[in-house]
């Protein structure tokens, strides 16, 4: 079972909902409501980059297993191909069923390639996916923070900072979704 993140800002998050509780000011509210808003889209951000590096990873693995597989077709071709040689070389007739066995290694070789470079190329998507969604994590969680210290100093101007990060977060989360 995979271990639990830790997230940093959830403290910050409980500030601001304990500063809100004892405000007057009606902004502080909004605050404190944005900031719940954004450490939701954090946490779903973190589940899917997460998810899209453990997709990476095994796609990967398995990429590899058809590189290997690959190679294995290769050395049985080859060993098969110098007994061939071998055969000629002794003025015998190599047998029709060994230059089909060679035919046959080499086209398995050509669809094993394309099933290791689509899972590499799989791979690859989902490292694409998991990076943007990474940045939105951090872009969620640098917006919590301004949001808590916006609220402790009471300047506004730091919480419309925190909701353009939070807007740039939820783009990374869309563009990681896509």
């Amino acid at each position: 079972m995979p271990e639990e993140i830790e997230d940093p800002t959830e403290k910050l998050h409980e500030a601001i909902q304990e500063e809100a509780r004892e405000a007057r000011e009606q902004w502080v509210l909004w605050v404190a409501l944005s900031t719940a808003i954004l450490a939701v889209l954090a946490a779903v951000s973190s589940l899917l980059a997460g998810h899209h590096s453990n997709e990476a990873l095994i796609e990967q693995i398995q990429a590899s297993d058809q590189w290997a597989y690959y190679q294995a077709k290769g050395v049985k071709s080859v060993v098969l191909e110098s007994r061939i040689e071998t055969l000629q070389a002794l003025g015998r007739q190599a047998s029709a069923k060994d230059q089909e066995k060679v035919a046959a290694y080499k086209q398995e070789q050509q669809q094993i390639e394309e099933m290791a470079r689509e899972k590499e190329k799989a791979s690859s998507l989902h490292l694409m996916a998991h990076n943007m969604l990474a940045k939105g994590v951090t872009a969620f969680q640098i917006a919590i923070a301004l949001s808590a210290i916006s609220v402790l100093t009471r300047r506004k101007w730091l919480w419309y900072g925190a909701g353009a990060l939070g807007l740039i977060g939820l783009i990374y989360l869309v563009h990681g979704l896509l």
